[in-house]
């Protein structure tokens, strides 16, 4: 009990009010309520008269139970010689008592047959319970003896001293915030569950009578609707569970009068008249009869029920809530609304994850635990009720079914949840339970939940969203600077999975402090209570340099409030490759763009960063921990790229990144490479949407990990669709689309198979009517059933063809990377890795029979010019006192088709990225709903206004629309703007091999022709002067893809490097 560990002078002994010191101010002595002082005083014959009644024996000493010598143990009704003596006002011997003086605490403990000389409670099969309690532990018949009720005169109290909060207070906001669900009690600590001065209303709504003959066997059910604000639920009760409840609370209201507490003392005056505080009787149990007798039954149930109900202390005690079925979730409006909960019993294992089940282990040896239960509108998840933490999260999904039966649960009263991740096995009380609890989950999924329970268009996990706001961003600059805006606004929860993460990484810039600094703004954050989960893709070290474990360490050590996990162990051969931040779950950032070095950037594409002196960005020591990287200072500073974000990554990868602001290539010689990339932010609920995918892969991640499945690691919940409309902040320069949610995962990276990506690249490219204009960083397609499967390239063909035998007028813009991101000299063919990859690049556009323009020419011959241009992006500068030139890296995963759609992620055009079971990636798929005038194949045409914006301002960066104010960018299809496009290609990339010698060139057919044309000096070393006037002919940065470059070569890697023996998997 709850005073067995207490010291004895602590709980029972009380001294006399005429013994205790003068108390100043409002304290009054402290007194037994007055109920007991009654009981207390009555003649021990009369008590034990009372007693024998109960028990039916008359009073005969062999018909009720006697006191055991052998074990001391005393018979319900008897007292201690302590407590008989102080209710008779002493004895022979003894000290005598005037009426008036209060029963000492330890006497009154002696009426509940607890021995308070040892400190301790006896075990709970001999507790004794006082004269109240035993009558009320009885049959319903002789808990109300004659048809009289309770008496409740004995159980009046004054204005309750437990809750502290006002009760009528406004009841705006006043429900609990989102952030309850990481502040977590104990049921039993009594938590304030209700929100202050929103009034709890109970109304009995019917009842369910089950006769003998019935499988639930015979008792009545109450079905109890209550409602608290705007959360309305049911709960099905039988009689004996208000008798129940009837007992705890007056258990707990003699237990409050007894502390020697302060707040929980109990005056010995009555409570002012209006203002009792006293509990309601219940109605007479019995036989249901008529049913004018059980609408009244009714009716007293829902009066004595709403009665309580306005009383704070009996309102928040725990055998309260138990019975009304409400814990600390239930009441945030985020969650959705109030499903079924309650304490239930569940069975461990049933994981569908590889690793967690071994040879049926988990249906062999299982253990069977108490949990508190909960359901909400997509999910359920269960509680430790010794501590209140969430144990476990099963988002409802396709997978989702519920089974009642022995038969599927192995369970008499089994209930059994199924869903793509786990078979979960509850066990009820009774079938009647076992039937309501399925048809609850069942009800909730399939309502409110039904968006998830069901495979979408594109078998995305996700529907189509009407009305979204979206905003597009090309390049790093204006994406950062959103995230950063989006950081400061953050309230609740900051999500963030990337391929790579640099803490240091300043989102605006040129920086002059610390205040956009990534590790600095989550840090601020955390420290304002926001929470911070992210989530890093652990890489194999030998093959990549990105130092996760670096990140990990900088990020946790900065607040509590900050976790990082890592995932995966044993995969080593496929990423996490997707980007997402999700701020509140309100609004969602995803597309190419890590949160890493070399990723900002912005229109000018930059070549050369050197500031005014390399010494106002000077790293200074740092001030303490010598692990801690050295910061710079920065109130002068006018460099864009501080450190290891200056980078070229094909002249040198990253390398000591825990020392992030120290160059490592001389950016006095050596120009950057600039990064393209398009990113893409959306509120509401897809910003939902995109949430569930994080907190899917951050529970799974903790479920299959042992080291994160300590407390430190919370489990992460979804919030509602119901409110995301709701947003407190939104972003400027957003459009009104349709965005649905796409993904590739696989059972390894999230514990589903999607591969929704790949279909919508599909469906998109079959149905396109005008023009299709691509951005990626990879172009590895056309499927032959053996080393390349996906089909993106093959419905590409297959439209051209088309349009092609109708006459249509139909074009295909495609820009890649000049060359491949990987490390290596390109002036001797380059490293393994980029010939391999140009090898697969150079099989689907033009080499091999299964190539797009081989076909493309076999049934058109030459007029495949007219449907498809393939390009790339250079541009130019300044270093060292003449010309420099490299290539622009497109490092963007974008698809627009007629102007009207458009996908977005991070998922590249190959078998990695598309089927699903390799790389993990995120996508949106965004449809225009609001439209204005433009032109297709010179004939009027309404486009989509974030579609057209978007192609607008890439064709305008690209062709340098800046610099030719008469250019008109309405018409991509027409021919004289696909003329100009390929004229624009053409001199751009004659002019750039002309000066530079720049490679790739479709001048080096082989290797030998390579080192040949290499060993030429460029113009723009030996004239600079003629070389700056050449290039003023360059007209914004599109050059042709050079599709001949070592087309004499075999580029795939040797068997006797590292790179010929892995997988060609790996590569496509």
């Amino acid at each position: 009990m709850w005073f067995a560990a207490r010291p004895r002078n602590e709980y029972c002994q009380v001294p006399a009010p005429e013994a205790r010191p003068a108390r100043s101010g409002r304290r009054r002595p402290w007194v037994l309520a007055p109920e007991w002082r009654k009981v207390a005083e009555r003649p021990q014959g009369t008590v034990r008269a009372r007693a024998d009644r109960r028990r039916g024996t008359d009073g005969q000493p062999g018909g009720r139970r006697r006191t055991d010598a052998r074990s001391g143990r005393r018979g319900p009704g008897e007292l201690t010689a302590a407590a008989r003596r102080e209710s008779r006002g002493g004895e022979a011997g003894g000290p005598s008592r005037p009426r008036g003086q209060a029963l000492s605490a330890r006497s009154a403990l002696a009426l509940w047959g607890v021995d308070s000389s040892s400190g301790s409670a006896p075990l709970a099969k001999t507790r004794r319970r006082p004269l109240g309690l035993s009558r009320m532990a009885a049959t319903p018949r002789s808990l109300f003896p004659s048809g009289d009720d309770l008496d409740s005169s004995q159980l009046q109290m004054e204005p309750d001293e437990v809750d502290t909060l006002k009760e009528g207070e406004d009841p705006a906001d006043r429900m609990h915030p989102f952030l309850a669900i990481y502040h977590l009690q104990p049921l039993k600590t009594h938590p304030l569950l209700f929100a202050p001065g929103v009034p709890v209303i109970a109304q009995v709504v019917g009842t369910e009578r089950y006769t003998s003959g019935s499988k639930v066997g015979t008792c009545t059910l109450y079905s109890v609707r209550l409602t608290h604000g705007d959360f309305t639920w049911t709960t099905k009760k039988k009689f004996r569970h208000f008798q129940e409840l009837h007992r705890d609370l007056l258990r707990h209201k003699v237990f409050m009068s007894l502390l020697p507490l302060a707040r929980f003392a109990v005056a010995s005056s009555p409570a002012p008249e209006g203002d009792s505080r006293e509990i309601p009787s219940l109605p007479r149990a019995g036989p249901e009869g008529s049913s004018r007798r059980t609408s009244s039954k009714q009716k007293y149930l829902e009066n004595y029920l709403n009665r309580l109900l306005t009383m704070s202390f009996y309102r928040n005690y725990h055998a309260m809530t138990e019975f009304l079925e409400v814990s600390q979730l239930s009441f945030i409006p985020d969650l959705g609304c109030k499903g079924l909960e309650g304490v239930i019993r569940k069975r461990s294992g049933g994981h569908r994850v590889p690793g967690l089940t071994c040879c049926g282990r988990d249906q062999v040896c299982y253990r069977w635990s108490k949990r508190w239960l909960v359901v909400k509108d997509s999910f359920l998840l269960y509680m430790c009720l010794e501590t209140g933490a969430i144990s476990f999260v099963q988002l409802f999904d396709p997978g989702f079914e519920v089974q009642v039966g022995k038969r599927s649960t192995e369970a008499r009263y089994g209930v059994r949840v199924d869903t793509s991740h786990r078979s979960l096995i509850l066990k009820c009380s009774s079938y009647r339970q076992a039937r309501w609890w399925a048809q609850e989950i069942t009800e909730l999924a399939q309502g409110p939940g039904r968006d998830f329970i069901q495979l979408h268009r594109h078998d995305s996990y996700a529907p189509p969203r009407p009305g979204t706001l979206a905003r597009w961003f090309v390049n790093g600059a204006g994406y950062f600077a959103a995230v950063a805006d989006a950081i400061l606004r953050a309230q609740e929860e900051i999500f963030i999975t990337d391929w790579w993460l640099s803490p240091e990484i300043y989102l605006k810039r040129p920086a002059h402090s610390d205040d956009w600094r990534l590790d600095v703004m989550l840090k601020k954050k955390a420290e304002e209570g926001v929470r911070v989960s992210v989530l890093l893709f652990k890489e194999v070290e030998l093959a990549l340099a990105i130092n996760s474990g670096y990140s990990k360490r900088v990020l946790m050590l900065l607040h509590p409030n900050i976790k990082v996990m890592r995932h995966p162990d044993q995969v080593t051969l496929w990423a996490h490759h997707e980007k997402l931040l999700v701020v509140d779950q309100v609004v969602a950032f995803l597309g190419g763009l890590d949160l890493a070095y070399g990723r900002w950037d912005d229109l000018h594409y930059r070549l050369t960063d050197l500031g005014d002196s390399s010494e106002s960005a000077a790293p200074q020591p740092p001030t303490s921990r010598s692990d801690l990287p050295a910061t710079p200072d920065l109130t002068h500073n006018q460099l864009f790229w501080l450190g290891k974000d200056y980078s070229n990554l094909i002249t040198k990868d990253w390398v000591q990144l825990d020392r992030p602001f120290d160059d490592f290539i001389d950016r006095e010689t050596m120009p950057r490479m600039p990064w393209r990339d398009i990113g893409v932010a959306v509120h509401g609920s897809p910003a939902r949407d995109l949430a569930r995918h994080f907190i899917q892969r951050w529970n799974f991640t903790k479920t299959t990990k042992a080291k994160y499945k300590i407390p430190m690691y919370p489990y992460l919940l979804p919030k509602s669709t119901s409110t995301a409309n709701q947003l407190p902040f939104t972003l400027s320069g957003g459009q009104c689309a349709t965005v649905q949610v796409l993904r590739s995962v696989d059972r390894w990276s999230a514990g589903t198979l999607e591969n929704s990506i790949l279909n919508a690249y599909l469906h998109t490219i079959r149905e396109s009517r005008h023009f299709l204009y691509i951005e990626n960083q990879f172009f590895i397609s056309c499927s032959d059933g053996r080393t390349v499967l996906n089909k993106v390239g093959d419905e590409i063909v297959d439209r051209i063809l088309k349009a092609h035998k109708q006459g249509q007028c139909f074009r295909v813009y495609v820009l890649l990377p000049l060359l491949p991101g990987f490390e290596g000299d390109i002036s001797t063919g380059g490293g393994n890795s980029i010939q391999a990859i140009l090898h697969f690049t150079y099989r689907t556009l033009c080499r091999g029979e299964y190539s797009i323009l081989h076909r493309l020419k076999a049934a058109m011959g030459t007029e495949w010019q007219n449907y498809i241009s393939i390009c790339g992006l250079r541009t130019h500068g300044e270093l060292g006192g003449h010309p420099v030139s490299e290539l622009i890296y497109i490092h963007s995963k974008m698809l627009i088709a007629d102007d009207r759609t458009v996908i977005i992620g991070s998922a590249n055009i190959n078998d990695r990225s598309l089927l699903g079971k390799r790389d993990s990636e995120l996508a949106v798929l965004i449809e225009d709903t609001e439209m204005e005038t433009s032109l297709m194949n010179g004939v009027e045409y309404q486009a989509g206004r974030f579609a057209l914006s978007l192609r607008k301002h890439c064709f305008s960066v690209i062709l340098g629309a800046a610099a030719r104010p008469h250019l008109d960018l309405r018409d991509p299809v027409c021919d004289a703007f696909f003329q100009l496009w390929q004229q624009t290609a053409e001199s751009n990339a004659n002019i750039y091999e002309q000066i530079f010698r720049c490679l790739p060139s479709n001048a080096t057919r082989s290797l030998r022709a390579l080192r040949e044309y290499v060993v030429v000096e460029p113009l723009a070393t030996v004239s600079p002067p003629l070389a700056r006037s050449e290039l003023t002919q360059v007209q914004g940065h599109l050059v042709h893809f050079p599709l001949k470059f070592l087309e004499d070569e075999y580029l795939l890697p040797s068997l006797g490097s590292k790179e010929g023996v892995m997988p060609l998997e790996v590569w496509t």
